[in-house]
């Protein structure tokens, strides 16, 4: 019996909700801590880039105008999802990030817990982070938090896949839509990802995962005019981007509100607070005359 030819799979970019080919037409292998090919990645483009933003704004109006419990509704059921597929995470994630099988699959039930988390911050966040002000007159204001808008995520390139969740869901807990640039190397668990997001009942657009070089992509998104916000989390000397500064430079066209990247790689398994959902949101004060 003749040796099998082994068939690579070929993913494609997740883009309003399809998963359109790279304009480019060019792909890179995906291989494992010991330089085995596991699938092939689109190498997306700056076009690409562009196409993801038109997306993510198009989305916009109806995800920011969804009701919190439905947006966290939806946020659960990506983890719903994600907990049926499991096995095959906890598999691309060893493989990604070269840890051993217990670690990978620790790895995957913190993601699932963190989109579980996120979903029930949903329709909480407002009642600690806004409220009624005290004020002296016949009047009273309250200040509510809203979505920033389009929301660019250079993810970690380290943690495949529960740091893409502890950057991504915050954005999108809050009413923004994201565009991400998942972990170059080691993309496998975010194509599979994008998989998960196209049956969680998520509205195209909302997410959106390009893959390719970060140092082509990232800095298309800094400079977007049409991007309100950018999280450089995973920008780090060695990550083969544009210097952080560099892309706050070209963030500040627009007046980017821009979350820098730590000094080194965050723990993402700790508890992580409200300080990624408050980052792209903006406090709007609504006044209104009382009578006596």
């Amino acid at each position: 019996m003749s040796e099998r030819l082994e068939v690579s799979k070929t993913y494609k970019l997740y883009v309003g909700g399809k998963f359109p080919r790279s304009e480019s037409g060019r792909v890179y292998a995906v291989t494992d801590s010991k330089g085995r090919t596991l699938a092939n990645a689109p190498r997306g483009s700056r076009k690409d880039a562009r196409d993801a933003v038109v997306a993510a704004r198009k989305a916009f109006p109806g995800w920011s105008g969804a009701t919190a419990y439905n947006r966290g509704q939806i946020l659960y059921r990506i983890a719903e999802m994600l907990e049926g597929r499991r096995e095959q995470f906890a598999t691309e994630v060893a493989a990604a990030e070269g840890v051993n099988r217990t670690k990978a699959l620790a790895a995957v039930d913190a993601a699932v817990d963190r989109w579980v988390w996120y979903a029930g911050w949903t329709d909480k966040l407002a009642q600690v982070a806004g409220g009624a002000n005290p004020v002296a007159g016949p009047f009273a204001n309250w200040s509510t938090p809203e979505p920033t808008g389009v929301v660019a995520v250079i993810a970690s390139q380290r943690s495949s896949l529960l740091g893409l969740t502890s950057a991504v869901a915050p954005v999108v807990a809050t009413g923004n839509t994201a565009v991400v640039l998942a972990a170059g190397a080691s993309a496998l668990p975010a194509l599979s990802f994008a998989e998960v997001l196209a049956v969680s009942d998520l509205p195209g657009g909302v997410i959106n995962i390009l893959t390719g070089h970060p140092a082509e992509i990232a800095p298309t998104l800094a400079s977007h005019q049409d991007v309100n916000a950018i999280d450089l989390t995973g920008v780090a000397p060695d990550a083969g981007v544009a210097s952080a500064r560099d892309l706050e430079i070209a963030a500040a066209d627009n007046l980017k509100r821009v979350l820098r990247p730590e000094a080194k790689e965050p723990d993402w398994s700790a508890d992580p607070g409200t300080g990624r959902m408050l980052a792209f949101t903006e406090v709007r004060t609504v006044w209104h005359p009382t009578g006596y």
